[in-house]
């Protein structure tokens, strides 16, 4: 921040105060002409708030209790709470497992394709036909209707 900024933002607060310190007073000159029930009500109402923000800010300034690092379990484990070379491999690790598997299976799947090819390629070798009688249109219509 800029020096010049400082003095504007103290002013600022200044004002701030002044102009609470006024709409307390006006509030308190009203809250003198009220009733006496809606008058306790709002005193209760008052007290009530003023309990929740003291509680707000003991919770905002105590530290985190046990039972809250118990609720955390794995994340403090591996590492507390910054991250770190560990715990993005093991946020990495099912994405990497299922990479892995897709390439084993492409690879096993690709390794069957080209084995029933070199067994075709093995029958059609060792038959007593010649390899251009498979290209013919009437031979694959004679292969089609004669029985097994």
């Amino acid at each position: 921040m800029s020096a010049d900024r400082r003095p504007l933002d103290n002013l600022q607060q200044d004002a701030a105060g002044r102009l609470g310190l006024r709409l307390g007073r006006m509030l308190a000159e009203q809250a003198e002409m009220l009733p006496h029930v809606p008058a306790e009500r709002l005193r209760a109402a008052r007290e009530q708030a003023l309990a929740r923000a003291r509680l707000a800010r003991r919770r905002a300034a105590a530290p985190q209790p046990a039972a809250a690092a118990v609720a955390a379990g794995p994340a403090l484990a591996l590492g507390g709470g910054a991250p770190s070379v560990w715990r993005r491999f093991v946020a990495l690790a099912p994405l990497l497992l299922l990479l892995a598997g897709l390439l084993v299976i492409e690879h096993v799947a690709m390794r069957e394709q080209v084995i029933a090819a070199a067994e075709f390629d093995a029958l059609l070798l060792a038959d007593d036909l010649p390899p251009t009688a498979y290209s013919d249109p009437g031979f694959a219509e004679f292969r089609r209707l004669a029985p097994p």
